[in-house]
């Protein structure tokens, strides 16, 4: 938790943060990530080839969702910008024209590094279940292992666990197979 002494950290904060970083609220404190490495890049956007065309444009699959890379979101008075975040149609019908959301995701996914996993395993997913966001992914390239969460009341409860080249069934994507490989390849 931040220090009830200290200033809340606001948007503007996050406006006046160097480019080169991804600058996000936190329980009222202004966390400043370097932009992601090459291999996390890489591992979010196979997730994304892999569940856009069946998820977002119904192309081998059920479609149904927006999912969109890097979104920033205003969860009250949090700032978070997960790696990748999807709300199914029927709580989003239509991509509003915002530089920011308000309506939490339905799921989230987040790469994590070294330098992210605690910020991304515990003080975003307290945020995330907060406000409800039914699933988070977590994607570790240096390990190659592949987490899904569900919401579970208040707490995240872990449903899937896997690693390397394993082929999966992961909510709330169970509609397709996902070869874990695509998110390591280089």
């Amino acid at each position: 938790m931040a220090d009830p002494a200290r200033k809340a950290a606001t948007y503007q904060d996050v406006l006046a943060a160097p480019e080169h970083t991804i600058a996000q609220v936190i329980d009222g404190e202004l966390i400043l990530q370097p932009r992601p490495a090459f291999v996390h890049s890489a591992a979010a956007t196979g997730l994304t080839a892999e569940l856009d065309p069946p998820f977002r444009r119904g192309r081998g699959g059920p479609g149904g969702w927006v999912i969109l890379f890097e979104p920033e979101l205003h969860l009250g008075d949090d700032i978070l910008v997960p790696d990748l975040a999807g709300w199914r149609r029927e709580r989003m019908p239509e991509l509003p024209e915002v530089a920011f959301g308000t309506l939490a995701p339905d799921w989230v996914c987040e790469v994590t590094s070294p330098s992210t996993a605690s910020v991304d395993r515990v003080k975003k997913s307290r945020i995330y279940a907060r406000n409800e966001v039914r699933h988070v992914w977590i994607v570790d390239p240096g390990t190659r292992v592949f987490e899904v969460w569900r919401l579970d009341g208040e707490t995240y409860r872990l449903v899937l666990a896997a690693a390397d080249g394993d082929k999966v069934r992961a909510e709330p994507f169970d509609a397709i197979d996902l070869d874990l490989s695509v998110l390591w390849a280089r």
